[in-house]
């Protein structure tokens, strides 16, 4: 079907329409760098409902698909424990509102400045539950990323220069959706038997089997790259090397410089031009690293305009989320001192919104409702 409804009517998601795993990331960066730019609680909810939402129409079946929910409960812990440690450490934040008071252990004087327990204010408690709620979000957005994007595409679009890298970085990125995918099979094994799935003793029982499981995985995983020549280099001349680790060094340094001149309140007339040398010269360096790898690229990903779309989507909740709080400061991050009810700024809620782009253009996936030949969930 042609035309602009044709073109945006949600395909079943195959090899050849697939998102690009790129966009994915950019896209959850994005909304990622939107939450750091704000501590209004309802702001950071409703970034939170945005990848939660795009994850539960976009996501695959995939083991690396089921580690969403680790991150959610990632980020639960961090809230708590932001919360008790505010509690039972203090914080700087002054207040009046008394909640109720700890028995306080008294600290030599080298710790001054440091309490345990005292006074618990109403101020402190607020501020720490901003402050946790905003890194949870960081954490539930790169869990969004994770379950969304197939990191073997992605490490297949990494500069051949990162390939090394990227390896072991797509490694340790799949580790822990397999161990979750190990978990879940088990403990269905231990319910089919008429066991117990829940408590210390079940706990111990599993996890010898998801050890023993890892190591089979990484002695499978060693030497399918062994035969695959991972690590082996094309000769190179001496010269090219020097060159290629001068540009890349320094054009990272120029790309930290120029960063830090666009932040900081004095230096932005330097900032953009640093920054401009510094990535076209990292760029050059990957490009001249690239020629050591011997392997090439077997069915490339395309960067189609669905994936331009989604990347966009993030790319301007970011923008949006970083004027607005240039614009209104007051209201993406609201002060808890005094004490008052966080409100619902509403553009900024409507770009944060624009994340939802996704669920629209992105294909929808392919899930199989019967059970896979091994009895597993799936």
């Amino acid at each position: 079907m042609t035309g602009p409804r044709g073109w945006l009517r949600q395909p079943a998601a195959t090899r050849s329409n697939a998102l690009h795993a790129g966009a994915w990331w950019l896209w959850a960066l994005g909304l990622a760098t939107a939450a750091s730019r704000t501590s209004n609680p309802l702001l950071l909810l409703l970034l939170v409902a945005v990848a939660g939402y795009v994850v539960a129409v976009r996501r695959t079946d995939a083991p690396w698909a089921r580690s969403y929910g680790a991150f959610l409960k990632l980020g639960l812990l961090v809230l708590t424990l932001r919360v008790v440690f505010a509690v039972l450490l203090g914080s700087p934040i002054p207040g009046t509102h008394v909640l109720f008071r700890l028995p306080e252990v008294p600290l030599p004087h080298w710790a001054q400045g440091v309490r345990l327990g005292g006074p618990v204010r109403a101020e402190q408690v607020v501020f720490a539950l901003c402050d946790g709620l905003k890194l949870a979000t960081l954490l539930v957005c790169v869990g969004a990323a994770n379950a969304l994007a197939n990191p073997a595409r992605l490490l297949k679009s990494l500069p051949a220069a990162l390939y090394e890298a990227g390896v072991a970085v797509v490694v340790a990125m799949t580790f822990a959706p397999n161990l979750v995918a190990d978990v879940q099979r088990l403990r269905a094994a231990r319910r089919m038997r008429g066991r117990a799935d829940r408590g210390f003793k079940a706990l111990l029982q599993v996890g010898l089997p998801v050890l023993e499981g890892a190591l089979e995985r990484s002695v499978a995983l060693a030497a399918a790259m062994d035969a695959r020549g991972y690590g082996r280099t094309a000769e190179v001349p001496p010269r090219v090397r020097r060159l290629t680790a001068a540009l890349t060094l320094g054009g990272l340094l120029g790309v930290c410089a120029g960063t830090y001149g666009l932040l900081a309140a004095q230096g932005a007339g330097f900032g953009l031009p640093v920054l401009v040398l510094g990535l076209a010269a990292a760029l050059a360096g990957l490009w001249l690293g690239g020629r050591r790898s011997v392997r090439t690229r077997y069915r490339p990903d395309h960067w189609g305009a669905r994936a331009w779309l989604v990347t966009a989507s993030g790319v301007a909740v970011a923008a949006l989320l970083i004027h607005a709080a240039a614009s209104e400061p007051a209201a993406l991050n609201p002060p808890v001192v005094p004490l008052s009810a966080p409100t619902l700024p509403l553009w900024p809620a409507a770009a944060v919104l624009l994340g939802l782009l996704p669920a629209v253009v992105a294909p929808a996936p392919r899930r199989d409702p019967r059970p896979d030949s091994k009895g597993a969930e799936r």
